[in-house]
Formats: C-alpha cells, structure tokens, sequence
C-alpha cells in the first residue's frame, strides 16, 4: 500500500467527533489551566495522554513509492478517527490548517481539529476535510505548450504523473517535490546553485530544482486560471536573470493537472 498507518483507522462520525472534541476540549482546559500556557507543545500533549487512555501521540503514516519514504507523524488521534493538531503559537495560520488537511487526506479521515494552548484562552477550530480518497484520483492530464523533447522533461513528467496515480492529488506539494527530487537523482543532483544576474552583474545564487543540465522544474497548485496567468511573468524573470535554457512547470489543479514548458 502507499499510503499506511500503523493504528487500526475507525473514521468517526461528525457527530462522534462533536461529542469527543467537546470532552477533550474540557481536558485541555484543565491540563492548561494546570500548566500555564507557557510550555512547548509536547508537554501538554503528554499530559492529556495520561488522562485520556482514547488520545493515541506522535502517530506514524509512512507514505511510499517504489524506492520513495516519508514519515508523518501526527500529533494526536483521537478514539482512532480524527485527528488533532496542537500548536503552541500566537496565532493560527493556514498553513497549520493545510497541514491538517493534508494528513485528513493521507489516512481517509474528514474530522480534525487543532488546538492552540498559548494565547491567553486556548483557541479550537475545526478541520473538516470534504474531499475522499476517491476524489483525490478524479483528475485528467493535460500537456499544454509542453516539449517532451527537452532535456529531463520526459522523466520529470513520467515521474510526477506516476506518484499522482499511486498517491492522488491534492497533498502538499513539498511531498511531490521531494518524492521527484529522490526518482530524478536525489538532492546532491538536483538542488543546485544558479546564478543571478542583474544589469550585467552577478548578485548572487539561488537554489533550484534541476530536470537536467540547465533546465529546472516547479511545481504549483492554483486552482484558478488567474493564479497561473500571474506565474508566467514570474517564471519568465527567473529564465531572464539566471543561466537556465527552460522551466518544466507542472500545476497540480483541483481536477487538471497541467504540464507545460517554458523556455528562455
């Protein structure tokens, strides 16, 4: 399998969760009540484990591809259907929601919750992912203004179509790169150094993913046309001031995924 977790998954109910959640809550407020708000995540993550025999820590989920391996670890299961996330920080960002969201969907669950201890009330907010895994593998390829004939393209492409098909769409694009990074050579091969020049001068390196010699390959995830309009000035000032030949750019839409080459 891909994508596993050592717990026994028993997905729960909205409801369940509702029930659940509002008697963890009850426990977090006294653990932090107890300890202040002060403390690094773990440690109040430890203390409700001793009053909640439910509330599994620090689950595993190994994702794998052929010689590909990533281990997640999530922060809390609870009654082993929903997931929480605690953060020890001044506010949420979306990022912390994302990353729920991705972990939602690599184990099939919908219900999650993250839960912050540092401001001055604990803050709660609910994570519902409303995508199946069934969803995840509803989405088509499309190769527009692509040359395969380029340098690194054809690997690049049959590399990145390949892990879509075995893991679906819609996880964190990092996971993507990473697995690419490891099928086209590792990161010794791939993250290099590239010049910058600016009005004749060299300003500086900046670190890219390469396909191949002179040829480099990013990955989005707009689901809008606007968001890719807007990333192909920006990709054609990074051809325009460093060395490279082409950009191999893949965006990983909702339902369409686009290849699309971009050269110098």
């Amino acid at each position: 399998m891909p994508i596993t977790c050592r717990e026994n998954l028993s997905p729960l109910t909205r409801e369940e969760f509702g029930s659940l959640s509002y008697e963890l809550i009850r426990d977090v407020l006294a653990v932090r009540k107890e300890l202040g708000r002060f403390f690094d995540e773990k440690h109040y993550q430890r203390a409700l484990a001793l009053r909640r025999p439910d509330l599994k820590m620090e689950v595993p989920v190994y994702v794998r591809h052929q010689t590909f391996e990533k281990t997640y670890f999530l922060d809390a299961l609870l009654a082993a259907g929903a997931i929480i996330e605690f953060k020890a920080t001044d506010s949420l960002t979306p990022r912390h929601r994302a990353q729920l969201l991705h972990y939602e969907m690599l184990t099939g669950l919908s219900c999650g919750m993250l839960v912050n201890v540092r401001p001055e009330k604990v803050i709660k907010e609910y994570v519902n992912c409303l995508l199946t895994t069934q969803d995840r593998y509803d989405f088509q390829l499309t190769k527009e203004a692509w040359q395969s004939d380029l340098p690194g393209a054809q690997p690049f492409c049959t590399v990145l179509t390949e892990l879509l098909q075995d893991w679906g769409n819609c996880l964190e694009l990092n996971l993507y790169e990473e697995a690419v990074t490891h099928f086209l050579g590792g990161e010794s091969a791939v993250l290099r150094p590239a010049k910058v020049h600016f009005d004749g001068t060299i300003i500086g390196d900046q670190v890219l993913r390469f396909a191949a010699e002179g040829i480099a390959f990013k990955l989005t995830a707009f689901d809008a046309e606007d968001g890719q309009r807007s990333f192909i000035p920006h990709a054609q000032r990074l051809l325009k001031h460093t060395q490279l030949n082409a950009l191999l750019w893949a965006n990983l839409g909702r339902h369409e995924i686009t290849f699309r080459s971009l050269k110098a």
